[in-house]
């Protein structure tokens, strides 16, 4: 048995606004795409085939205020949109939603900023109820 078996879900936790930082190891690859390359390799690992993965976008405050200042091209070369919030997430979240390679998975993205106490409280319910939701369907109890 390895150490992952029965995982309900992973939660992976990624800095929204570090999408313009570079990794203090090395200081030059991306912390935004060493992000995505580790949360491809964990979501698509044997280990996980059949886990959730609960994807915590953090830092959505400090992200809001840079998105104005630092385009996300400085990240992504590909990116077309508006400087906005709600494009940019939408479009990090689907990068991040892209890197699973089955269709079975199911990954639950969430916004989030952790020193927002309300925030943290939605967040964490609906992690919670998905967890428990899967618990029920796997045990023959769900609805």
């Amino acid at each position: 048995m390895h150490c992952f078996a029965d995982v309900t879900s992973v939660i992976f936790c990624v800095a929204l606004s570090e999408y313009d930082l570079k990794l203090y190891e090395d200081n030059e690859t991306n912390r935004m795409h060493e992000s995505l390359r580790l949360f491809k390799e964990i979501c698509n690992s044997k280990w996980f085939v059949d886990t959730s993965m609960i994807l915590f976008l953090n830092k959505k405050d400090l992200f809001e205020e840079k998105i104005n200042k630092v385009p996300l091209t400085v990240c992504f070369k590909d990116y077309d949109g508006d400087n906005s919030y709600d494009a940019t997430s939408i479009f990090i979240t689907n990068k991040f939603l892209a890197q699973n390679e089955n269709p079975k998975k199911q990954i639950y993205p969430h916004c989030t900023c952790a020193t927002d106490t309300n925030n943290v409280k939605v967040v964490f319910n609906a992690v919670k109820d998905t967890i428990l939701h899967k618990a029920l369907d796997e045990s023959g109890l769900g609805l």
